[in-house]
C-alpha cells in the first residue's frame, strides 16, 4: 500500500476513533482564548510537546506519563484542536511559536526547554529553536516536516489526485489553514541560523525506505537532509510508520531521556579547582 494512502488511512482512523488520552488534561482561559493543556512531573528542564498536523496532544499519551516520571512535561492543543478555541491570528509558524511561548510563560514554566515535535509540530519546534536558542536545552524531532517538504518532487501538485482529495477531506479547517501556511513557516526556519551547541535528536521512520516512487524517494531524502540542517544532530531510524509516538513510543521516550541527560550535563557547573 502506498505510504501516502497508509498515512491517510491512519489519520482517518484516529480522527474517527481517537487514541489514548493524556490524563489530567485541563482547560483554562489564557488571555482571550480557552486553551486545553496537560502539565505533570517535577524538575527541570521542562519537556514541551508539539503535535503534528491534524493531531491533538493525545498523540503523546504513551510518551507523556513516562517522561513525567523524570522531569516536568507539558503538552497542549493548538488553537482549533481538542477543547482549545480557534484563533483569529494566522496559522503560520511565527504565530504558533509566539502563542506557545506566551502559554508557557502563563503557566510559570521557565526556559530552557527540551522541545519535542512530531511532523508539522517538528517544523514549529525547529522555528522555536532558531528564533530563541537561549530558551532551548535540547531539540527532539520525531519524523519532522522538512522546511522545504512541499518543494521539488514533494510538491502537492505532484501528489496523485486521489491523495490530494483524500487529504483535503480528512483535514479540519484549522489543519487546512496550517497546511497552507507551511511553506511560509519553512521559509522562516531557513532564514535563521541553526541551533548550535545543544543536543538535537532526529527520529525518522524507516518503513518507506523500500518504496521507489519519486514522492517517497524525495520524502526519504528530506528525512536525511534534516540532519544537515542541524549540525551535530544524531539521527535515529525507527522501524515504524509516520506515527512514531503511537507505534514506537519507547523510541521517543529513549531519545528524550538522552536529550535530558545531555542537556543536564551541559548545564552542570565546572568542577571547582582545589586551592593548594
Amino acid at each position: 500500500m502506498n505510504t501516502i494512502l497508509k498515512n491517510l488511512f491512519l489519520m482517518g482512523v484516529l480522527l474517527i476513533s481517537g487514541c489514548a488520552s493524556i490524563l489530567d488534561a485541563r482547560t483554562d482561559r489564557i488571555g482571550e482564548r480557552r486553551v486545553e493543556y496537560a502539565l505533570a512531573g517535577k524538575s527541570a528542564p521542562a519537556v514541551v510537546f508539539e503535535s503534528g498536523l491534524g493531531g491533538t496532544m493525545d498523540w503523546w499519551a504513551k510518551v507523556f506519563p513516562e517522561v513525567a516520571k523524570e522531569t516536568m512535561v507539558f503538552a497542549y492543543n493548538r488553537p482549533g484542536y481538542g477543547e482549545s478555541e480557534r484563533a483569529v491570528t494566522p496559522r503560520d509558524g511565527d504565530h504558533v511559536v509566539d502563542e506557545l511561548r506566551a502559554l508557557l510563560k502563563s503557566r510559570n514554566l521557565t526556559p530552557p526547554y527540551v522541545l519535542v515535535g512530531h511532523s508539522l509540530g517538528g517544523l514549529y519546534m525547529q522555528l522555536f529553536a532558531r528564533r530563541h536558542p537561549d530558551e532551548v536545552a535540547a531539540l527532539v524531532l520525531v519524523d519532522s516536516t522538512h522546511p522545504e517538504q512541499f518543494k521539488g518532487a514533494g510538491a502537492r501538485e505532484n501528489w496523485p489526485a486521489w491523495a490530494r482529495v483524500g487529504f483535503g477531506l480528512l483535514l479540519s479547517e484549522t489543519a487546512e489553514t496550517e497546511l497552507n501556511a507551511m511553506d511560509a513557516t519553512g521559509v522562516a526556519v531557513l532564514s535563521l541560523p541553526p541551533l548550535e551547541g545543544k543536543p538535537v535528536f532526529v527520529l525518522s521512520k524507516l518503513e518507506p525506505m523500500q518504496e521507489k516512487s519519486a514522492l517517497t524517494i524525495d520524502a526519504n531524502e528530506k528525512r536525511k537532509d534534516i540532519v544537515r540542517l542541524h549540525p551535530g544532530a544524531k539521527q535515529i531510524w525507527v522501524d515504524s510508520g509516520h506515527a512514531i509516538p503511537l507505534e514506537k513510543p519507547e523510541a521517543v521516550i529513549q531519545a528524550i531521556r538522552e536529550a535530558l541527560r545531555e542537556s543536564r550535563f551541559a548545564q552542570m557547573p565546572p568542577p571547582a579547582v582545589p586551592v593548594e
